[in-house]
């Protein structure tokens, strides 16, 4: 199974970057508030990350700030894939078991919600 890691990155302000692994890079999108059960979250898509960020925690180069991973586990496509407007995923660590819905409303502007499972 695929695997995902939800990390606070406090640059250039605080935010929560979601990263769902898609071959050898990772999708990303930042979620403006922590991602709590059954609220809407705005997020905008991010350029695809390299790997190594599932598992990094400290520094970022060129003074981006610190990225703290907060869960890491596998997940499932439910809906969608990497291009499609509405993905839903089931996420599964040791701190959460959810399905998360990303819905895209505008050309970079998404929202996420979590569901509880």
């Amino acid at each position: 199974m695929p695997r995902f890691t939800i990390s606070r990155h406090d640059h250039p302000e605080l935010h929560w970057d979601l990263f769902l692994e898609d071959g050898s890079e990772l999708l990303t999108w930042r979620l403006s508030e922590p991602p709590d059960s059954d609220q809407t979250i705005a997020a905008h898509v991010l350029p695809n990350h390299r790997h190594v960020y599932l598992d990094y925690a400290g520094p970022v180069s060129g003074n981006r700030g610190t990225v703290t991973p907060l869960t890491t586990g596998h997940f499932e496509w439910l809906i969608g894939d990497p291009s499609a407007k509405t993905i839903r995923v089931r996420l599964t660590s040791e701190e959460i078991h959810c399905e998360c819905e990303l819905r895209q409303l505008n050309a970079d502007g998404w929202e996420c919600r979590m569901h509880p499972v």
